[in-house]
């Protein structure tokens, strides 16, 4: 080992602590920012750094230290109450009302008390008159005035005090603000067997660690004694700014539809239940619709339903099929249930929204949503009330069954899997409904990643007045991120803990 050159790769903070520990070693932090003149921070990092290099070792211990108070900075400089109380009545204020004028109402307080408790005052008739054991008292420094000249000059240990100090300081620190105590981790620094041999080559010069324009411009630098540095040390970790997990993978999502030609359509988080539900061809007695799965909305409890026309379609298609071919559900559709007001429960009301305001003549079409829906569920590792739903549609009039499935692989692809299978599903407002799976190159198995199929008539010629193929699929915004990720729990995508957050940095680079 080169001693002399590690001497000279020392920052100047350790050369000072080194050089401090040499003149007694075994020194604690608060005592090394006397002996080597930098404040208790600076001491710290070296501390840090000459551990790293193994030339001191350095033990950690939590102790009460003393330190002065308010009152006791106070004290200090003009003495005790109970002192200047003496004095007071030294230089000819007798009576108790003219004391009482002469100090502050907890000063005299504290001193009468005190002072007639040890009998140094007598009081007769409202005078005060001190004894011989008060005069001598008062002459001499005590041991609260010598406590205190102590603390002036810095804090103290508790543990390093004599007995009897202990008691002096137990007592000051009863007294109202005079000395305060606080737990403080203290390291006892000591040098290490490489530690003396490098101080042999440590010197309190100053050397320059960063070459400045100033320096060039005047020449100064041709004289001066360059810091060395050693460009193996270790440095710290750097955890670089980064967007979110839900962030990034929302940005992921919004690029592969945009990228296919899609459109992204938006909507309300309060909506009708006309349009999610009644739109969708869903039944006003549908078990979905009741208080254990959707968050009805109080106030306002309703709200407006679109045109008489379109709600007339709507109604009929329930009722009896209207003219889509269906027999409908075969009951009386009310309005008063349809403009009932929810938190949506799934963004495919924003789809039907957007069915309705097309024509043929803006056919084909395609449209995305990944937006935020709630349902009233029992929060657990994979149910949250509040997440994302990821949603895509087709209007095209040529579209048919296997555009969908091509689409679907198409999308999956991008998504980062390769193999995409299908397997037969129903889902209320599809015919031809599928379930597409992926393999999961890690996991080595097939998962389930949401449904997928074509809209039925009942959901599509009401909204736009003529059938037309439609083409959609849907898909959790969260488990798939859980599944890719090896992510536990759904509500730790949206952790804001800082460790998980830097540690999610390789997340990114897996998509």
């Amino acid at each position: 080992m080169n001693y002399e050159e590690i001497a000279e790769r020392l920052h100047e903070l350790e050369r000072k602590v080194l050089l401090a520990l040499k003149k007694r070693d075994k020194q604690t932090s608060t005592v090394l920012v006397k002996t080597a003149g930098i404040d208790e921070s600076s001491v710290n990092r070296a501390l840090l750094w000459l551990g790293s290099k193994d030339l001191i070792d350095v033990k950690e211990e939590v102790l009460e230290l003393l330190s002065l108070d308010v009152n006791g900075e106070s004290y200090v400089k003009d003495g005790f109450p109970e002192k200047r109380f003496i004095k007071l009545i030294k230089q000819g204020v007798k009576t108790l009302g003219d004391l009482r004028g002469s100090l502050s109402k907890d000063e005299f307080n504290v001193s009468i008390g005190l002072l007639k408790s040890k009998k140094y005052i007598e009081i007769s008739k409202g005078v005060v008159k001190v004894t011989k054991e008060g005069a001598k008292w008062f002459k001499s420094e005590n041991l609260s005035e010598k406590l205190l000249k102590t603390l002036s000059q810095g804090v103290l240990v508790t543990k390093e005090l004599s007995k009897v100090m202990k008691k002096v300081a137990d007592d000051l620190v009863s007294r109202k603000q005079v000395v305060k105590t606080e737990l403080k981790t203290i390291r006892t620094a000591s040098l290490t067997s490489d530690g003396k041999k490098v101080l042999k080559f440590v010197k309190l010069e100053e050397l320059v660690g960063q070459l400045t324009p100033e320096l060039i411009v005047s020449g100064s630098w041709r004289d001066a004694s360059f810091r060395k540095y050693d460009l193996k040390a270790p440095s710290p970790r750097v955890f670089r700014g980064k967007k979110g997990l839900h962030s990034y993978m929302k940005n992921k999502f919004r690029r592969i539809f945009l990228d296919m030609g899609f459109s992204e359509m938006k909507g309300e988080l309060i909506e009708s239940s006309f349009w999610n539900f009644d739109a969708l061809y869903q039944p006003q007695d549908h078990p979905a619709r009741e208080m254990q799965d959707t968050f009805f909305i109080k106030d306002p409890h309703s709200g407006p339903l679109p045109s008489s026309e379109l709600v007339k379609k709507v109604a009929r298609t329930h009722e009896n099929g209207w003219t889509t071919g269906s027999r409908g559900w075969g009951y009386e559709w009310r309005e008063s249930i349809a403009s009932t007001n929810v938190l949506r429960t799934h963004t495919t009301g924003v789809s039907v929204k957007t069915l309705s305001r097309l024509t043929k003549e803006d056919l084909p079409a395609k449209f995305f949503s990944l937006d935020t829906v709630f349902r009233h569920e029992t929060l657990d590792y994979k149910h949250l009330f509040q997440f994302h739903q990821v949603e895509g549609i087709i209007v095209d009039p040529e579209a048919n069954f296997k555009d969908l499935l091509g689409m679907l692989k198409l999308f999956f692809n991008r998504l980062g899997f390769e193999k995409v299978r299908f397997r037969p599903g129903y889902f209320p407002y599809t015919e031809m409904s599928v379930e597409p799976e992926v393999f999961h190159p890690i996991k080595k198995d097939w998962i389930e990643f949401g449904g997928a199929g074509m809209f039925r008539p009942e959901g599509v010629k009401p909204l736009m007045g003529f059938e037309v193929p439609v083409l959609a699929w849907g898909l959790s915004f969260e488990r798939p991120i859980m599944d890719v990720f090896g992510i536990n729990y759904m509500k730790d995508i949206y952790s804001d803990d800082i460790n998980v957050l830097r540690e999610r940095t390789a997340f990114t680079r897996r998509f």
